[in-house]
């Protein structure tokens, strides 16, 4: 089940510090090994002998991913994936590990989300690589999900007007279009844009366009829903300022 320890290296550190690998499975000498291998490269590591003692614990905001037993008593690894799955809830990365898996089995887990499949018994070096990249994945994420709250943040911070006049910026609006369709002044207009792009922290209306676009707010949806606003790019495929 272990290779020789010296053969084991470590692709590349992690960014982000105290990362956390789950293990369930029923087989207390492979939580063992497993867990002792993944402590060896400094690692957290928690283990559980089944999905309900892990469902029952409590888990930290880090890079994480769950390394899971294929068959297990009671609920299975494949049922519990397509559980956490359909509950939008768990959202870190899956590798599967089984004694007795099969093709048919490991399309299925891959198909559903999995990040890897290890047969057992595994070489050492495999599991650390998975388990690498697994978190690194989910380092990712939690950085992607970070960045997106503040920048809902920022956007939550503006007012009504300034989000009206944000949402005609995105669909390509200028200045005096926008200010001739909310009934305002140019200049009003033009103050409520800058407001809101040192709200948002954007220096260019280019930039201004991408975080709105990643809060889901984007031109196709804008011009969609108002056919009588312009495309948002020109003959140039430049953003009109």
């Amino acid at each position: 089940m272990r290779a020789n320890p010296r053969s084991v290296s470590v692709t590349s550190p992690l960014d982000i510090e105290n990362p956390v690998v789950y293990i369930i499975d029923d087989d207390e000498l492979m939580r063992t090994s497993v867990s002792s291998l993944l402590r060896s490269i400094g690692l957290r590591v928690q283990t559980f002998a089944s999905t309900e003692e892990f469902l029952s614990g409590q888990r930290d905001e880090v890079p994480s991913c769950l390394v899971l037993d294929v068959r297990l008593r009671g609920q299975s690894g494949l049922e519990f994936q397509q559980l956490i799955a359909s509950q939008n809830e768990l959202r870190m990365p899956i590798i599967f590990m089984t004694a007795h898996g099969d093709i048919a089995m490991s399309v299925k887990a891959m198909k559903a989300g999995a990040l890897d499949f290890l047969a057992k018994p595994f070489r050492d070096q495999d599991m650390i690589d998975a388990v690498t990249s697994a978190l690194k994945r989910d380092t990712k994420r939690l950085q992607a999900d970070s960045a997106i709250r503040k920048l809902n943040a920022r956007y939550q911070s503006l007012t009504p007007r300034e989000r009206e006049v944000a949402d005609m910026v995105v669909a390509g609006l200028m200045n005096k279009q926008i200010a001739g369709k909310i009934g305002i002044a140019e200049i009003t207009a033009k103050v409520h844009r800058g407001h809101a792009m040192k709200k948002m922290e954007s220096r260019s209306i280019a930039d201004f366009v991408r975080k709105m676009e990643a809060l889901g707010i984007t031109a196709a949806e804008r011009v969609a829903s108002s056919p009588d606003l312009p495309n948002p790019t020109d003959s140039t495929g430049e953003i009109p300022r």
